[in-house]
């Protein structure tokens, strides 16, 4: 019986926790490039259940496997591209991008599901390359967004929304000559020169990255890679589906109509692990009250 409300206890917590993550995805439904959380849960402890007594000589005296209760392990950011808003700001820009990876046996495009997700015949798993742009916190650390969301201070240094400086190719923080009515800047990141039409030599730092689990979210809808090696980060490069677009920025990809029922599911999941306990208390009443006294 004990071990029931264990069991019970731990839904609760873990449909806690995804009530709270599903909360999250709804309050940055309209945060610039925010990308939707995901919450996994797995089953806990798993125990073998073997036979007692009986036939000394029976062999098979294992039964299977029982697993008693449930914990929410991690969230998964979602990667998949959000919907493109024009906003005609010049220094507002979107990544419109769809990286392909071909199948080595094939030799053909892996055919991604909508999570950006595929697992091949042996069981293995491969995601979609995501690209971001390339950023530089107060601590002269690379991090990675997709809030396009930038402005221009008074040294003409290009900012993202929470003052990070936006970084060109050269891997340094990227100034903007002139005036910014005049930016001009063309789909592969690579800013024009208003008056000859030429690019000047500077561009966005675009990055791909080719296992975007690898990042770790710091907030503000920016990323940071521990290990670039295992995330296979890499520049962009003529041939990489990803179109720069200025004037536009991207919105989160939160799905409103989905998180909402995630959210009701939540709460039902957890009012029956609640109920499940109530009972269990009356139970344990009544075998320590009234059975006890008999």
């Amino acid at each position: 019986m004990i071990r029931g409300l264990y069991t019970a206890a731990s839904g609760m917590i873990t449909q806690q926790r995804r009530h709270d993550t599903v909360t999250q995805n709804i309050a940055n439904i309209n945060t610039m490039g925010y990308k939707q959380v995901d919450s996994v849960a797995r089953s806990f402890p798993e125990v073998l259940i073997s036979v007692t007594g009986g036939d000394s000589n029976n062999k098979n005296r294992q039964l299977g496997k029982l697993n008693t209760g449930v914990f929410m392990e991690e969230s998964l950011s979602m990667f998949v591209q959000g919907d493109i808003t024009e906003t005609n700001k010049s220094t507002d820009f979107a990544l419109q991008s769809d990286l392909t990876v071909n199948d080595p046996a094939t030799r053909q495009p892996i055919p991604f599901d909508a999570n950006g997700k595929y697992v091949d015949e042996d069981g293995n798993t491969i995601y979609q390359p995501q690209s971001f742009f390339t950023v530089q916190d107060d601590q002269g650390q690379v991090r990675y967004t997709r809030d396009g969301n930038f402005k221009v201070n008074a040294n003409g240094e290009l900012l993202t929304s929470t003052g990070f400086q936006v970084l060109g190719a050269n891997n340094q923080p990227l100034t903007i000559a002139g005036s910014i009515d005049n930016l001009k800047v063309d789909g592969q990141g690579r800013i024009i020169d208003m008056t000859t039409g030429m690019p000047t030599g500077a561009s966005l730092s675009i990055s791909v990255v080719s296992q975007p689990y690898e990042m770790v979210r710091e907030g503000n809808g920016v990323f940071r890679i521990d290990n670039e090696d295992a995330a296979g980060v890499r520049l962009s490069a003529m041939g990489d589906n990803i179109d720069v677009r200025q004037g536009y920025v991207e919105r989160s990809n939160v799905n409103s109509t989905q998180a909402m029922v995630d959210m009701n599911l939540a709460a039902r999941a957890y009012e029956s692990n609640q109920k499940v306990i109530q009972y269990y208390d009356r139970s344990l009443d009544k075998a320590v009250n009234e059975i006890g006294r008999v």
